[in-house]
């Protein structure tokens, strides 16, 4: 089964509106991605397909699949059968007749889901007038029959075994009217796909706001309708109080009307049915009513979250206000007397009770982990005390820290997820980072101190530089001068012949000794020079750098004085 409910990533802010609305505690999977965002995806094994987060996400983050497409293909190649939801009469007021012509238009027979649901209030009735149904639980809801399968199957024994009015339609068309064409029907539903799955009696659920959507798509019009009639001339019986399944405790009055001593209590809404399921499961089979008519949407079927209306709840209970008037102007005289309506001693006489009876298919519920199991998750999260474990602040999606921790232990959310967690690991991080802060504050002072000393050590150091530069500078010109005076010695002595040759030989000898020693004083001065050159440029080069530190730190110092 692929998922029906979708998610766009791309528009996800992971806000947790749809985990915060949603009434199924494992539909929904957070996962952080590589940079850190987090998403909500939808794991399609849990989810009841109510949809409820797509009503209620802000950002368009989440829509829902339907059969359109698929039928409308289908419908090209060969003519289908469709079965029309009352709700089409309420969420299309000027427009449901037209829509059902287009269809008969492309020579499709249209039949009406009303009639199925009269066949399911019979249903109901003589199976609880012959005892072979207890207290029960009513299913014409698909989201809440998902529900019950997957999280309360205990539930299921009081689960209503008669199929819902559409599945009770395509029974009748397929059993009693021999029709085999491909079935599809037009409802304002999301979950009805996961019925016509299990049961496999109807093959396309054709929403209106993917059909409207398709029409758009297509350029196909459909006139608007002045009359407000709400008989039409479908391809079989028009149904009667069927009509008013559609509208929050449709199915109790259409029972009332013929049993109005039956014990029936209603609920409606995700924020209220499914708590009170999971109270009705844990209550004494005597303390039940005999029929817990249940929806999952808010105004019904009228308001589902496969329609977009600009109708608000006062005028869709109009509608069905004025179709209920309708139905009972066109029975006139229909009932005969309590118990003994026309068209049920029609049923009575046709119709096999056992044909519309069902069975469902429950799944083992995920274990609940144990407190013990628990604690390890807790301290992920960073709750370690009683009143830590009990903050509830419900930002995650959940009721309690509790529920939070079961979804992190199924692998279904995250203990980042957690705004508690999340500012306690900021908190923990501002408070490694001032620390860090307050060292490098450290830091820096003693380097402004540090910095003041190098400048006055390079000082010295450039002063002794100096001193040297200038002696070495003096030592040269000084060697100078002697060489030159020897040199004119030997030339003198050269030039004078009439000394003794020895001496004067001896005389030469001594002093190119001399000037040979003069020679290398002179390039050991030279060296020294380059060596004093060398030192002097990088002596330069560390005093900017020295600079240029100081400048830094002590602007550093200015702004912080200024901050204060």
């Amino acid at each position: 089964m692929n998922e029906l409910i979708i998610v766009k990533p791309e528009k996800c802010t992971g806000c947790n509106s749809c985990i915060r609305s949603c009434p199924a505690p494992e539909a929904n999977i957070v996962r952080q991605l590589d940079n850190g965002k987090f998403i909500i995806a939808v794991n399609p094994d849990k989810c009841i397909a109510c949809g409820e987060c797509v009503r209620t996400c802000n950002h368009g983050a989440r829509d829902f699949i339907d059969d359109t497409e698929e039928g409308m293909s289908h419908l090209i190649k060969e003519k289908l059968i469709l079965i029309a939801s009352p709700a089409v009469k309420a969420a299309l007021p000027t427009k449901w007749k037209g829509v059902l012509e287009w269809f008969k238009g492309q020579g499709c027979s249209v039949y009406d889901a009303s009639f199925g649901a009269d066949i399911c209030t019979w249903a109901h009735l003589r199976s609880i007038e012959q005892g072979t149904i207890g207290n029960v639980v009513t299913q014409p809801c698909s989201a809440i029959v998902k529900y019950i399968e997957t999280y309360q199957p205990q539930m299921l024994q009081n689960l209503s075994p008669i199929h819902s009015p559409a599945a009770c339609s395509a029974i009748y068309i397929k059993k009693y009217l021999r029709r085999n064409n491909h079935i599809a029907f037009l409802s304002t539903c999301v979950a009805k796909k996961l019925e016509f799955v299990d049961t496999e009696l109807i093959d396309y659920n054709i929403t209106i706001d993917k059909l409207m959507d398709y029409f758009d798509r297509n350029g196909i019009s459909i006139p608007a309708d002045t009359d407000e009639g709400f008989e039409y001339k479908f391809d079989d019986t028009q149904g009667q109080f069927g009509s008013i399944f559609s509208r929050p405790g449709g199915f109790r009055d259409s029972l009332w009307i013929h049993d109005p001593d039956l014990n029936i209590t209603t609920s409606k809404g995700v924020h209220q049915v499914y708590s009170e399921l999971n109270m009705y499961a844990r209550m004494p089979e005597s303390k039940h009513p005999q029929v817990f008519d249940v929806l999952s949407c808010e105004f019904g079927c009228n308001m589902g979250p496969a329609v977009s209306t600009n109708q608000n709840v006062f005028e869709v209970m109009d509608v069905m206000r004025r179709m209920e008037n309708d139905i009972k102007n066109r029975k006139k005289s229909g009932f005969i007397g309590r118990n003994d309506d026309k068209l049920f001693k029609r049923f009575d006489e046709e119709l096999r009770l056992s044909d519309f009876v069902r069975n469902y298919k429950p799944s083992v519920p995920t274990p609940v982990p144990s407190a013990q199991q628990l604690e390890p998750i807790f301290k992920k999260m960073g709750k370690h005390t009683p009143e830590d474990k009990t903050y509830n602040c419900h930002a995650c999606g959940f009721n309690s820290c509790r529920e939070m921790a079961i979804a992190i232990s199924r692998g279904l959310n995250t203990p980042d997820n957690c705004v508690i967690h999340a500012k306690s690991v900021l908190l923990s991080k501002h408070s490694t980072l001032a620390l860090a802060h307050e060292k490098l504050e450290d830091i820096a002072s003693r380097c402004l101190d540090l910095s003041g000393k190098l400048k006055e050590d390079i000082s010295t150091i450039t002063d002794n530089m100096t001193s040297i530069d200038e002696s070495t500078s003096a030592t040269k010109e000084r060697a100078g001068v002697v060489k030159d005076l020897l040199q004119n010695v030997v030339g003198f002595c050269t030039d004078n012949p009439t000394m003794d040759a020895e001496s004067v030989e001896q005389l030469i000898g001594i002093l190119n000794m001399t000037i040979e020693a003069f020679g290398s004083l002179d390039d050991n001065v030279n060296t020294t020079n380059e060596s004093s050159a060398a030192v002097n440029e990088s002596v330069a080069r560390i005093s900017s750098l020295v600079e240029e530190l100081s400048e830094v730190l002590e602007k550093k110092e200015e702004k912080k004085e200024d901050e204060k």
